[in-house]
């Protein structure tokens, strides 16, 4: 009994020297293979604004009647394309009893003071002959009785609008067919037929009948965060992307920043709007969400580095660089350049093709 004790602390002791051993192999093998590296490449490096938004027409028209009543016809539906002057939609006039009869009654009016005035015109013109009235006198009558004829005329014509839906004065047709302003598409339709139209005048905004515009002309519509506000300027290049079109670039330029900020969720943005110069084979609809990447600054085929493995200290910029004699590590101050949050510009401190230690990071546990 008394010489097994010491063989079995023997034991004990050998079997605990293994363990160690191989811990602390495997610790420093497991170190080896965590120590990587990354190599000053030459890439290019675009310092970059991001706008939000949706691309949208460069003038939206919305068409309005300037005649009271119903649709009576639509010759247009949405999406088609349209020419200047083509007809849209024909209102039928619709006026009430008491419009009707206010019109019929107000020509019967004009007409008894026309009647009325001619006689007196021809009674005057005697009287002027005879030499007992001055010429003044029946200058006067004349410009009254061209006044009631004026007048008459006028009641006619509306009589003959709200009853007939068209006119025609010095030659000009007056109907209720409403025509394309402009050249372009039909982006939103908002009445049918049978629907009632109230005309635009000088105290009311009358009802929108329709959308259109040139899709030609299109622009960007969004917003910039404050912080990066300050660094973009008019006329510089941007790229927009556009959800619903993958893979595709559409090239455009800052054509506007406002000078008023709005609140959005709390945050503080600008408005921007951002015209479109080459949209390639790209089809593009109003209202596609998209974003906006602003060219701030950028340069081509420069030394770069991931900007993970840069240290910034007290304004200075230190890199790691490997020992071929496994001793520790070098560091080297250099200088940096231009950054866009993932690459950074090297200027001097490291040339192309060194290797440069990436960071450790410990595992948590």
């Amino acid at each position: 009994m008394k010489m097994k004790k010491p063989v079995l602390w023997i034991g004990i002791i050998v079997i605990l020297v293994v363990i160690i051993a191989v811990v602390v192999a495997s610790r420093g093998n497991k170190g080896n293979s965590e120590v990587s590296t990354v190599k000053v490449e030459k890439n290019n490096i675009i310092d970059k604004a991001l706008a939000v938004g949706s691309i949208e027409p460069f003038n939206e028209i919305a068409v309005k009647s300037k005649v009271s009543g119903v649709v009576k016809n639509l010759f247009v539906g949405v999406g088609d394309f349209v020419n200047a002057g083509d007809p849209l939609l024909e209102v039928k006039p619709d006026p009430t009893p008491l419009e009707l009869a206010e019109t019929t009654r107000n020509v019967e009016r004009m007409d008894i003071a026309y009647k009325t005035l001619a006689a007196e015109l021809v009674r005057s013109r005697q009287l002027q002959t005879e030499g007992l009235i001055s010429d003044y006198e029946y200058e006067q009558m004349k410009q009254l009785h061209d006044q009631a004829a004026l007048n008459k005329k006028m009641a006619e014509e509306r009589l003959d609008l709200i009853e007939k839906g068209k006119i025609n004065i010095e030659g000009t047709d007056i109907e209720t067919v409403i025509k394309s302003p402009i050249t372009g598409y039909i982006l939103e339709k908002s009445i049918n037929v049978g629907d009632p139209v109230v005309p635009l005048t000088s105290y009311q905004a009358g009802t929108e009948l329709m959308k259109m515009a040139n899709m030609d002309n299109l622009l960007f519509k969004g917003t910039v965060d404050e912080i990066d506000v300050g660094k973009i300027k008019e006329g510089m290049n941007a790229q927009l992307i556009i959800g619903a079109l993958p893979g595709k670039t559409v090239e455009a330029q800052v054509s506007l920043i406002s000078l008023k900020a709005l609140k959005v969720d709390n945050a503080t943005v600008f408005p921007v709007e951002i015209k479109i110069t080459d949209a390639g084979d790209a089809v593009l609809r109003a209202g596609f969400s998209a974003n906006a990447n602003i060219i701030i600054s950028q340069k081509d085929s420069v030394l770069t580095l991931p900007e993970r493995v840069i240290t910034f200290r007290n304004d200075s910029a230190f890199v790691q660089l490997p020992n071929p004699d496994g001793e520790t590590p070098e560091e080297r101050s250099i200088e940096t350049g231009l950054s866009d949050a993932i690459l950074i510009e090297v200027i001097s401190g490291l040339e192309e093709g060194e290797e440069v230690l990436e960071k450790k990071f410990e595992e948590i546990t």
